[in-house]
């Protein structure tokens, strides 16, 4: 019996190294490809892969074309360029091949051995203002939800001004009349490659989750607004943010005339002047101080109304959502400026901000003490920049959309940075930031779960980031929320065995939700006066 085992450990260790080094390829519908082979976790990635036709020449600003067939096996181990963006966001960390307008590029890990497997899909959006951030990031390296049973999907596409430039001529060249949302058609061009290939992969075309943070979130609720995605999902996850107030889309005119002042600033007068424009002159000019953001588009097309009246009218895909917000998205300082917080600057603060509608908010936000004051700036500073746009896309969703809706409040802070990163900043993206934005007015330390925290303990991701000392209590948090997530993706319901019972929002009853922390646990909503007074002045000047 000894000599047998001695002779079948070797040779079963010679059949698991020998399968990890054999080529690891698929055949796409465009051609076949040849990926990193099998992970020590038996994960299979595949980085890089084409899912449109670069946006080069007449391509620039035009909606995104399929990828021509290739007939020899391409390498895709490699993560393609990230898309031309500004250095704005100094703690992001790429792992991509350069940068360049070609950028439209796809990674897959997969749990699956063979195409004949059908493993729920998740499609996830990076954050990044539309002007920063990439599918590479390691914060949203999928190995770890593929390791749960979820074939991973990360995806580039176009940003800032080569995502969302509108202009009469790019309406007049289009089938549509539409101009200006580049961007988001890229997103839908890869969920359409998504519906082709992922089989492939051993993906489930039927079974597509589509995430995102920040303007990823964004992203994912423009996809649900859109008629062009309805077919494609069959769920949401969206972490901080919704285009239902946050990046919110401007008339297709408004975007138009943006869009000629911008080229008339490069003496261009038509969109073919515009391509024939290297794409430095185009990338520095964008980056000047006091140019206008290039923001989404109302048009009639991707957008063929404003978001808020789609969810309103329940036009919006019917599909289940798991969506929340951090406890400190923004600083306080965002209120009171640079005086302590006290009942007295932040009532003059919101007075600022609200004038004769100051005491309507500041009756919702109670500010008794120095201690009362700071939370209330934090809260309204938080629910001002984006907390406020994913409650409003969580309540329409529970009034129109006919499916579960799943609310959740992130509340874990990150803990202390490793001793060893030196004098630096904490920064959004997860990582820090060095040098001279390090020292210049640095915000005070958070107390509470900050923009973007929640990402890593989402994805599985701790081990990747080395700047925080994650301790036991993390990767407890980190275990729980990546479970609930992975949960969402395979049933459309976050609640499975060992976890604290996650209830869906119910419509016209009390609000529930879950407060994700190391104790993690349901609670009933009480602030609901608070958004109903900012969706109230929403609308006003």
């Amino acid at each position: 019996m000894k000599l047998q085992h001695r002779v079948l450990i070797p040779l079963a260790l010679a059949i698991m190294l020998s399968a990890m080094a054999a080529p690891d390829r698929v055949k796409t519908a465009n051609g076949t490809i040849e990926g990193t082979g099998l992970q020590t976790s038996g994960v299979r990635e595949f980085k890089g892969i084409p899912f449109a036709e670069p946006p080069l020449g007449e391509l620039r600003w035009a909606p995104p074309q399929p990828v021509k067939n290739w007939t020899n096996v391409r390498q895709t181990t490699q993560f393609g360029p990230r898309c031309m963006q500004q250095a704005l966001f100094g703690d992001m960390g790429f792992r991509s091949n350069g940068m360049s307008e070609d950028c439209l590029y796809l990674n897959v890990w997969t749990p699956a051995k063979s195409a004949g497997e059908k493993f729920p899909v998740m499609v996830y959006f990076f954050g990044g203002g539309f002007m920063a951030g990439d599918g590479s990031e390691p914060r949203y390296d999928g190995e770890s939800m593929a390791s749960k049973g979820v074939v991973a999907v990360t995806v580039n596409y176009r940003l800032g001004v080569f995502g969302f430039l509108a202009h009469p001529d790019l309406t007049k060249e289009s089938p549509h009349h539409a101009s200006g949302n580049y961007a988001l058609l890229d997103q839908s061009a890869a969920l359409h490659w998504v519906q082709r290939n992922i089989s492939a992969f051993g993906g489930d075309p039927r079974r597509v989750t589509i995430a995102g943070e920040s303007a990823g979130s964004i992203a994912a609720s423009a996809q649900m607004a859109s008629p062009l995605a309805k077919d494609l999902i069959a769920g949401v996850i969206g972490e901080s943010g919704s285009i239902l107030g946050a990046l919110a889309p401007v008339p297709l005119a408004k975007g138009e005339e943006q869009g000629v002042k911008f080229c008339s600033s490069l003496g261009a007068s038509t969109i073919a002047a515009m391509r024939a424009m290297p794409t430095a002159q185009i990338f520095e000019a964008a980056g000047k101080p006091g140019v206008t953001r290039f923001n989404p588009t109302i048009d009639g097309y991707f957008l063929p109304e404003s978001p808020v009246a789609i969810f309103a009218a329940g036009k919006q895909a019917h599909v289940p959502l798991l969506a929340g917000w951090n406890s400190e998205e923004m600083n306080g300082r965002a209120v009171v400026g640079r005086e302590e917080p006290t009942p007295e600057s932040f009532e003059k603060g919101v007075e600022r901000l609200y004038g004769d509608h100051a005491q309507e908010v500041l009756k919702e936000y109670a500010a008794t003490s120095n201690e009362e004051a700071r939370r209330s700036a934090t809260d309204l500073a938080s629910d001002r920049f984006i907390a406020y746009s994913t409650w409003k896309w969580i309540d329409l969703a529970g009034k129109t959309g006919g499916k579960a809706v799943y609310r959740y409040f992130y509340a874990r802070p990150r803990p202390r940075m490793n001793p060893e990163m030196g004098n630096v900043t904490a920064g959004l993206a997860g990582g820090v930031v060095r040098g001279q934005g390090a020292a210049v007015n640095p915000a005070p330390i958070p107390k509470g779960a900050v923009h973007s925290a929640e990402i890593e303990y989402a994805l599985g991701n701790l081990a990747t980031n080395k700047v925080y000392a994650w301790t036991p209590d993390d990767y407890k948090v980190s275990s729980t929320m990546e479970e609930y997530f992975a949960n969402f993706v395979k049933t459309g319901n976050p609640n499975g065995a060992g976890l604290p019972k996650w209830p869906a929002v119910k419509s016209g009853d009390t609000v529930q939700f879950l407060r994700i922390d190391v104790e993690t646990r349901a609670e009933s909503e009480q602030h609901r006066g608070r958004y109903l007074v900012l969706d109230k002045l929403a609308g006003q000047p």
